[in-house]
C-alpha cells in the first residue's frame, strides 16, 4: 500500500491522505483480526448475530 507524493504537495497532507487509503482498505483491520485466533463458533455466532441486524434492517426500510 502506498501514495505517491504530489508536486508541492506538504507531508502532512500526504500522510493524511496515505491513512484514509489504508483505512478504506481495511488493511489494519484485517491485521489485527489475523493476530489473535477466533474459534470457528464464534465466527458462525458473529456471522448469525450481523445476519440478524442486517434482517432487522431490511425489514425496517420496506415501510
Amino acid at each position: 500500500m502506498g501514495i505517491k507524493v504530489r508536486d508541492k504537495e506538504s507531508i502532512d497532507r500526504a500522510l493524511r491522505r496515505f491513512k484514509r487509503t489504508v483505512n478504506r482498505a481495511r488493511v489494519l483491520r484485517i491485521y489485527r483480526e489475523n493476530m489473535s485466533y477466533t474459534k470457528p463458533s464464534a465466527v458462525r455466532r458473529e456471522e448469525r448475530k450481523e445476519a440478524a441486524k442486517k434482517a432487522r434492517r431490511a425489514n425496517r426500510r420496506r415501510y
